[in-house]
């Protein structure tokens, strides 16, 4: 109870905040708000830990070590491998794990996970150049998007699973009179959870895509199984660490939260997903192993696919717009689930402050806008970061190839501090609205799509049926007109997909902020789920009533 009393404070801040929607974290992230040599320290350590086993996670009956982790700036692998362990003894120790851990109490689970997540955030840096050594991401985007971003949803998960586990009362006098007598009953009720869960963590996120549904089933009382991708291992692992540490501490067995690591060539996840001992799984990635995942038959929480659309219909300042979108495109090179891919555009042109803008004009502007940002040695490789797979990489050099016309060709800028870092510039691509089977699909990296519309009409329909079809996780759109955005507002929301109007300067639609705007709504086929509304964590446990005379 010490931890609890020790961090109530943030706990109750946290679910002000998810009532109130503003603001609020914890958690700076300027680097410049943490120790002076916080840096420095870390890249110490991460010339220390490659090629070397991680020694620091529980290796109770192991049997080996795996990992085959390559750098995307270094284009070389980290050598770094992590204890293995075979699939029985994972649900055998998920078990012990899942005993001790649903019978810790609801205000224990809030103050040690809270207390995990300062632990976390002493180790902000060395997860940010794990990040950058796993995913391609560069370094602001490392240490911000693994480092507080996920502190905050992690503990938007904790605080939204401690708001409905306290929401019914522990115990009541129930009395009905009957008029010559009072039938009286004591009434108890209890939150049980569901059971161990499985988180399946992504390749380009392994942080922030992970600790949501991690934290939300610590927090509602299941012992967890992070499988990570096997390509980004290391940022996940350090969470690990420091967890399983403060369980020991705590007298928990470190088997309330495990890591499970396999490789792409023996792949362990459906085995783990279909054991009848797990019984919820979270996964982000691609639509078909999701879609396998949904048909599971256990409760499930998915972040899939989806092909997010910009609307450019009117606007006041054409640059800023342009600029932000070519930002919004390149930043971490595309390789983001919230990053635009298709921009409808008007034949007619937009309409700005200072009159009428040719189709033709608008096209070259985004050209030239994401030129000059990527040109632009001080800011270009640190929002383009580097790519991460090789198949994306060839992804966007095939994108040329697929029947539009091409308006600027991807190419790769150097990195001065990795010269082997593996960029590519986004690729534009102008299509007309009939070739539909090129940008109806998500196509994953830094490809931006420009499709010719008859106006915002046809524009919104396209959008709408594109989310309907394929699922979007958000929407940008550019009017100047009430009625207009009005419509885009009613006709995309009924499609269960956000929009982000008129977003310039520090504002993309990119970004979502923890306690206030929800990843996914959990409508249409993107996902599911929807991190963190209280279904995110309500179908984690169940409650049961008990009554005695």
């Amino acid at each position: 109870m010490k931890l609890y009393q020790k961090h109530e404070a943030t706990l109750q801040e946290a679910m002000q905040a998810l009532s109130t929607r503003t603001y609020y974290t914890p958690y700076p992230e300027n680097p410049k708000a943490y120790a002076e040599d916080a840096d420095a320290a870390a890249k110490s350590w991460i010339s220390a830990v490659m090629n070397n086993n991680y020694g620091a996670l529980d290796q109770t009956e192991t049997n080996g070590w795996l990992g085959e982790e390559v750098s995307p700036f270094l284009q070389v692998g980290i050598g770094v491998k992590y204890p293995s362990f075979s699939n029985e003894t994972i649900i055998k120790h998920a078990i012990i794990g899942q005993h001790a851990w649903a019978n810790t109490s609801i205000q224990q689970r809030a103050g040690l996970l809270i207390e995990a997540l300062d632990r976390i955030k002493t180790r902000f840096f060395d997860i940010a150049y794990a990040t950058m050594h796993t995913t391609g991401q560069a370094y602001m985007m490392s240490f911000q998007a693994s480092g507080p971003h996920a502190n905050d949803r992690a503990l938007e998960a904790i605080a939204m699973g401690y708001k409905e586990l306290s929401s019914i009362p522990e115990q009541v006098e129930w009395v009905k009179n009957f008029g010559k007598f009072d039938l009286k009953m004591n009434k108890t009720w209890k939150p049980v959870p569901k059971g161990i869960s499985l988180v399946i963590g992504c390749s380009t996120f392994p942080v922030w895509n992970t600790v949501p549904g991690l934290f939300a089933s610590l927090i509602t009382g299941n012992a967890c199984i992070v499988k990570p991708h096997p390509k980004a291992i290391l940022p996940i692992a350090i969470v690990i660490e420091e967890m399983q540490k403060l369980f020991i501490e705590n007298g928990l067995p470190a088997q309330v939260l495990q890591l499970a690591v396999d490789t792409l060539e023996k792949p362990i996840t459906k085995e783990l997903a279909e054991n009848p001992m797990v019984k919820m799984v979270d996964f982000t990635g691609g639509s078909q192993f999701g879609n396998y995942i949904e048909q599971l038959p256990k409760t499930t929480f998915t972040e899939k696919a989806g092909v997010n659309s910009i609307l450019l219909d009117s606007v006041n300042d054409l640059k800023a717009v342009l600029g932000n979108i070519a930002f919004s495109a390149s930043l971490y090179s595309g390789q983001m689930c919230t990053a635009p891919q298709n921009i409808f555009i008007s034949k007619h042109g937009v309409q700005t402050a200072e009159g009428i803008v040719t189709y033709d004009d608008v096209v070259a502007g985004i050209a030239a806008a994401i030129s000059g940002l990527v040109d632009n040695p001080k800011a270009g490789p640190g929002t383009l970061g580097a790519i991460q797979t090789e198949l994306t990489y060839q992804r966007i050099a095939d994108a040329k190839n697929w029947g539009g016309k091409l308006i600027l060709e991807s190419k790769s800028i150097v990195n001065e501090e990795f010269k082997d870092a593996r960029i590519a510039t986004p690729v534009v691509i102008e299509l007309e609205k009939t070739q539909g089977k090129v940008f109806n699909e998500e196509c994953f990296g830094p490809i931006v799509f420009i499709i010719k519309t008859d106006g915002i009409a046809d524009s919104l329909a396209l959008a709408e049926a594109l989310a309907l079809q394929k699922g979007a996780l958000t929407c940008g759109a550019y009017t100047t007109d009430a009625s207009t955005k009005q419509q885009i507002a009613s006709t995309m929301n009924n499609a269960f997909v956000p929009v982000s109007f008129n977003f310039t300067g520090a504002g993309f639609i990119n970004s979502h902020a923890a306690f206030s705007d929800f990843h996914l709504t959990g409508g249409n086929p993107a996902g599911n789920a929807s991190f963190a509304n209280a279904e995110f964590v309500n179908k984690r446990f169940v409650w049961v009533g008990n009554r005695e005379m």
